[in-house]
Formats: C-alpha cells, structure tokens, sequence
C-alpha cells in the first residue's frame, strides 16, 4: 500500500497541494470535503474495481481514478476558492493564512 501511495504521490503532488488549500478555505463547500474523504477512503479500502492482485493492471486504476477525482473537484471549485488555492500552492509555506 505504500508504495501505491508512493507513486500517486508523485502524479498529484502540485494537485494534492491545491486541494489542501481549497479544503483550508474558510468558503470551501461542504461537498469538497466529502469528496475527499471519499477519495481517501477509496484510495486506502481493500476493494477496488480492479483488485491489486492483477500485477500492474491492479494499481492502474488508482493511478488514474484518484488524480482524475481530484483534477475533477479542483475544476469545480467557486472561482474565488480556486483562485486562492492556486496562489500558494506554488509557493511553500504561503498558505498559513487559512487557519
């Protein structure tokens, strides 16, 4: 399992990032925060659509659901929460005023 988080580390790092700041918003809706949840919960539950027991098929589809699921929820986010996602999520240690 941590080697699967490992690799989708990597491919959503600067999203993973974004979403953190989105959810540290004080207007971040109420569905992003159940989404992500529900991501969370898909990407460390034993059931997947396709078992892990598939060599390479089997973590294929995390590597493609969980970064699509988080690209989805950041492109439907109120402009003015994307927007201050976006800001300091390029630039570390920027995002402290959301406490």
């Amino acid at each position: 399992m941590w080697k699967r988080l490992s690799m989708l580390w990597v491919l959503v790092k600067g999203d993973a990032r974004r979403l953190w700041f989105a959810l540290r918003h004080p207007d971040a809706p109420g569905w992003l925060k159940a989404g992500t949840a529900l991501v969370l919960l898909y990407l460390v539950s034993p059931v997947d659509l396709i078992p892990e027991a598939l060599p390479l098929i089997g973590v294929v589809d995390d590597l493609v659901l969980v970064p699509a699921a988080i690209r989805w929820m950041l492109g439907r986010l109120p402009a003015h929460v994307r927007d201050a996602a976006d800001a300091p999520a390029g630039r570390p240690g920027a995002g402290t005023r959301f406490r």
